[in-house]
């Protein structure tokens, strides 16, 4: 209480010397105007929301740390934490104070403001840059470090920002921390960066992360494959010189082995299978870039098809889509996926899967829509194959 009563003198202060620029009174003493009586017991008064819905109400939760978007705000939280009493003390306090003393007081609240004073979100990136320079930083302040940034880089003129202050490359240093959360926290971050911003992209490419990116989506420790394979799909995404690399790095390989692996963490097969489609939709949109190899590559293509049947059903729509956008690419040929991939007979083995999810109440919507986009691919499957117009229900 000592504290807001102090904050909240020095705010008198200020809001008294603004008024003395207009205001003065006009006897011999010279001394300072000060409100009457009823616009002093005004200011003390806490608005009524009864008599005025729209009158700002003070929330007794914010702390005197929690910021304020202006001194009135400021002011306004110190009046709601004061007593009145002392309030009306306060500002007959100020009443008697010299020019020389108001100035005085003054520069104080100008020095408590720059102390209250957030810092930007370019000085927040800076701070965490520092701790993640600093070797003799703890490692939960590290991890603590990474997860700011990981919140900071979300908007994209941050993650821009980010290489100009000599960051991207300090969180890429720390994907060879030998600390596993620190990398798996870093992976998150390049990600979080990289996600639909060609400049991050570009950035982090030119630094040679995504070879890395790709051996950490191969560690045992789940959670760092998991962020790993994220960061590379955010790579990559919509960058064919980031795709090109990634198939430079056998990374078709790297997919196929998480496809085929039943032993290895259902989200880490999510996201591989999720990474195929997204790969493929962003072939059918530039349709001037030749298509990656791996995309005609049979095995590859019966491991997908074959995950149609897993018992997962998230897995299993993801599968579908990836399958759909490989049948729409003109490099694939619809008698592998018959022949070598049993595309077919997946199709049908999961229409009658969603027949019986259909008569659970539960699953009812979800089997529906499933069984539209089954039907979809099918009669593209069809199609391609030249062999019928309609598709039997």
């Amino acid at each position: 209480m000592a504290r807001v009563s102090h904050i909240l003198w020095l705010l008198l202060l200020l809001f008294t010397a603004a008024a003395t620029a207009e205001r003065v009174n006009k006897t011999a003493a010279g001394g300072l105007f000060w409100s009457t009586a009823k616009e002093e017991a005004d200011l003390v008064r806490k608005p009524d929301a009864e008599d005025d819905p729209t009158a700002p109400v003070v929330d007794d939760r914010d702390g005197i740390d929690g910021g304020f978007s202006s001194l009135d705000g400021m002011l306004q939280w110190a009046i709601g934490h004061s007593d009145p009493e002392k309030l009306k003390e306060s500002a007959q306090d100020v009443q008697r104070m010299s020019p020389s003393e108001l100035k005085k007081r003054q520069m104080e609240i100008k020095e408590l403001m720059e102390k209250l004073k957030m810092p930007s979100d370019a000085q927040l990136m800076q701070i965490a840059i520092d701790d993640l320079n600093n070797s003799s930083v703890s490692v939960e302040d590290r991890q603590r470090a990474l997860q700011e940034l990981l919140i900071l880089v979300e908007p994209i003129d941050n993650a821009n920002d980010l290489n100009k202050i000599g960051g991207l490359a300090v969180v890429i240093r720390e994907l060879n921390h030998p600390e596993p959360e620190i990398r798996k926290l870093s992976a998150w971050v390049i990600g979080k960066a990289s996600q639909n911003n060609p400049l991050v992209q570009k950035q982090v490419l030119e630094f040679g992360a995504l070879s890395k990116l790709m051996v950490m989506v191969r560690s045992s420790f789940v959670e760092e494959a998991i962020k790993a394979l994220y960061a590379v799909s955010a790579l990559i995404r919509n960058n064919f010189r980031g795709q090109q690399m990634f198939y430079a790095e056998a990374g078709d390989l790297m997919i196929q082995d998480i496809l085929t692996n039943s032993s290895i963490d259902i989200r880490l097969r999510r996201k591989a299978v999720f990474l195929v489609g997204d790969l493929a939709e962003c072939q059918l949109e530039a349709k001037d870039e030749t298509e990656l190899p791996f995309f005609s590559n049979s095995l590859f293509l019966k491991s997908l098809v074959d995950l149609m049947a897993s018992p997962d059903l998230d897995l299993q729509e993801k599968a579908l889509l990836a399958v759909k956008s490989l049948l729409l690419l003109k490099t694939t040929e619809a008698r592998v996926f018959k022949e070598f991939c049993g595309l077919d007979v997946a199709l049908d083995r999961m229409r009658q899967q969603l027949q019986g999810l259909m008569a659970e109440e539960f699953q009812r919507d979800y089997a529906v829509d499933v069984e539209s986009l089954r039907s979809e691919v099918e009669l593209i499957f069809h199609r391609k194959l030249g062999k019928v117009t309609h598709v039997p229900t």
